[in-house]
């Protein structure tokens, strides 16, 4: 249960004062985290300033300089209403003993306004002056309120990121009144870390950082902001302990097959392991020999080699006649992913099935019979293995590829199909290590940091879009050597009817030099019709491919030897890298030309010279973190990232290993937190809730 002090803060958001029903879901939106069922009042904690307004500024009338914010004590002297029909302005006379002020309001109500600037009352009003004319005005005044007020205008007022609807009057209001119902927590921080760093206490922090008095306040540095962001990682980190350690308890059993399907299929493979599938079969085969259970993340480079090893630690399964799925994000790699182990399986005996949400009837109900009874060793599959009626006979080994896609939760579900099986979790999007720790911090890790012999390094370059024709011809003299070419145009703003009509248009252009072989893929076609594009593509019937960023994991097409990427620009330097992998999967030498619009920003000339530099994904990662902080750098934010609303990465990735320690340690020594920090901690957990880790805390 939740602990009652935090109550008031996770009362729904729609109960502070001022929203009412047409504002509540718009500022819920504004404040919420990405998909949100319910945001609290908490949420409107966590949403901090970006910016200030200082209202302290309090001339005379005369000497309020010409487009300063300013406040101003005033006498209202006459009311002008604009003529009927008119478009001039409702204008309030004022003045003091240095001069006169207008106040003008657009589309505005005369009765309203007599109430609110009653005439011969001395008021107090801010905004920002204008000079017009020789005389000073206030357009619509961000303030106006009687004399005895004043001290609660003449302040450093916060400003916030806002949304279409919301004005800032709303959203200063919405965090005051969320702050008066900010509770003083028990302190979960050591007092020691507490002394060492001079930071506040918890409520202390975040009433410092709703009220800033100077631009250095805005900064994620100051021992308000450092101390929230610690807050949020220890929760993070001290949960991903917890469930690691409860998932651990559950007893699992040791795996240990007699090699002789491994032997067998090593012996068909037309090359030798590299030293880090060696280094990582090692560590896998341990983990699955252990009575705990397997916790491991396979992280690998695009193209290193994961689906070998993957396919390696299920026949260890399957060598003692026990089942393993492998589950992928998308129909189009659970479909690439039968074809590469479907061969190789038959050679050595072993039955592999595959499972879609595209087969029913029958044919489902057959594939679903054959894997209770066990006659499936190996089973592929979509989210469609989730299902309440994929029964296993033996599940011992569960495989989750590119897990980003997936969350925690669902992972822990497939597991939790087989009697504590192991879970190999994979990933071609190289991470940086802080990140690794955020995701995957309940995980032992794994890296597959070399590619197979043979590969080719992918020749780079950069070139404006002013020499599209160049690269049109470029394009078609290597298709007319035999090579096929993905064309990809970029993802505008998110924005889904944009970044089709780019595909669209580029797709006709291209069809007037290739004829009609030329494909194109979308994210708003249907599986089938995308599905029989890129197997066009990737068989006889296409040379050019035009998409969108759907082809980004996972597609195999080893005869794709050109990639060209439109506004390289706009993709963040994790995607580039994806997208770039696509290519420099044969034996053939390929080309990968980035175009881009100028005027280019800093960041994006450093993007480009990075791919230019450097294949190596790791590297990529972490000058992608660099420039662009954690919350974007796996491209569009992912199901499986945690939105950190406090900690920005990028400048608190020494705090995470601080918290990383601190969590270590709290698990070695209480991990039921019932010590003197324990309740405390609890606390910290619901307040950013972490509820599933307390959920897990052994009894007792």
């Amino acid at each position: 249960m939740r602990p009652e002090i935090l109550y008031p803060l996770f009362a729904p958001v729609d109960t502070l004062p001022g929203l009412g029903k047409r504002l509540a879901p718009l500022y819920a939106r504004l404040v919420g985290p990405a998909g949100a069922e319910t945001v609290h009042v908490v949420d409107a904690l966590w949403h901090l300033p970006n910016g200030l307004i200082d209202r302290r500024f309090a001339p005379s009338v005369a000497e309020a300089p010409d487009g300063m914010i300013a406040t101003l004590t005033v006498t209202v002297e006459s009311h002008h209403s604009s003529p009927p029909g008119s478009r001039a302005p409702y204008r309030v006379r004022c003045r003091d003993d240095s001069g006169f002020l207008t106040l003008t309001f657009f589309h505005a109500r005369g009765d309203y306004l007599h109430r609110l600037l009653p005439v011969g009352q001395t008021m107090v009003v801010s905004g920002r002056v204008e000079v017009y004319n020789g005389e000073r005005q206030m357009p619509h005044p961000d303030h106006v309120v009687p004399l005895g007020e004043r001290e609660s205008v003449e302040t450093v007022e916060p400003v916030y990121p806002l949304t279409q609807g919301i004005v800032l009057k709303t959203a200063v209001r919405c965090a005051r009144a969320a702050l008066e119902r900010a509770p003083d927590l028990p302190e979960w921080q050591e007092p020691e870390v507490i002394g060492r760093r001079n930071w506040p206490s918890w409520f202390d922090a975040i009433t410092a950082t709703h009220h800033p008095q100077g631009e250095e306040d805005l900064s994620a540095m100051t021992p308000a902001r450092q101390r929230l962001a610690y807050d949020e990682l220890l929760a993070n980190q001290l949960a991903l302990l917890l469930v690691r350690l409860n998932s651990r308890n559950v007893t699992g059993r040791a795996i240990s097959g007699d090699g002789g399907l491994r032997a067998k299929i090593l012996a068909r493979l037309p090359f030798g392991l590299t030293g880090a599938q060696q280094r990582s079969l090692e560590e896998i085969y341990a983990d699955m020999g252990k009575e705990e259970r397997m916790l491991r993340l396979l992280q690998g480079d695009v193209g290193s080699g994961k689906t070998v090893v993957a396919l390696l630690a299920m026949l260890n399964a399957v060598e003692v006649a026990s089942q393993a799925a492998l589950m992928a994000p998308t129909e189009i790699l659970a479909r690439q992913h039968m074809e590469t182990l479907g061969p190789l399986c038959a050679e050595a005996g072993v039955n592999v099935a595959l499972l879609t949400g595209r087969d029913k009837g029958k044919g489902r109900q057959e594939i679903l019979a054959r894997l209770a009874a066990g006659d499936i060793d190996i089973i592929v599959g979509t989210h469609a293995l989730f299902q309440p009626d994929v029964v296993f006979r033996d599940l011992a080994l569960a495989v989750i590829d590119e897990q980003h896609r997936f969350g925690v939760h669902q992972r822990l579900e497939l597991a939790a199909k087989g009697r504590a099986a192991d879970v190999l979790v994979m990933t071609a999007t190289p991470i940086p290590r802080t990140l690794t720790l955020t995701l995957y911090g309940d995980m032992d890790v794994s890296r597959l940091d070399e590619k197979p012999p043979g590969r080719k390094p992918v020749d780079t370059r950069a070139l404006p879009t002013t020499r599209l024709d160049d690269v049109v011809g470029a394009a078609a003299r290597a298709r007319d050597g035999g090579a096929k070419i993905y064309w990809v145009c970029p993802l505008v703003e998110e924005s889904e009817t944009s970044d089709i009509g780019d595909a669209e248009q580029r797709h006709a252009v291209l069809r007037q030099v290739f004829g009609d072989r030329v494909g194109l893929v979308h994210g708003r076609m249907k599986g089938p019709a995308k599905d029989a594009v890129m197997e066009a593509f990737a068989g006889d019937g296409l040379d050019v491919l035009v998409a969108t960023t759907v082809i980004e994991v996972g597609v195999n097409v080893p005869a794709a030897t050109v990639m060209v990427i439109e506004h390289a620009e706009r993709f963040g330097l994790a995607q580039l890298h994806q997208l770039r992998g696509r290519i420099g999967r044969g034996d053939k030498a390929s080309t990968c030309l980035l175009l881009y619009a100028n005027p280019l920003t800093e960041t994006a000339k450093q993007r480009l010279q990075i791919m230019r530099e450097t294949e190596d994904g790791f590297r990529i990662a972490e000058e992608d973190l660099r420039l662009r902080g954690g919350g974007e750098v796996l491209g569009t934010r992912q199901s499986g990232m945690p939105e950190f609303r406090l900690a920005d990465l990028a400048v608190h990735g020494d705090l995470l290993a601080s918290a990383r320690e601190d969590a270590a340690m709290i698990v070695a020594h209480d991990a039921g937190l019932h010590g003197p920090r324990g309740p405390a901690l609890r606390t910290l957990l619901y307040l950013f809730e972490r509820d599933a880790a307390v959920r897990t805390l052994r009894s007792g």
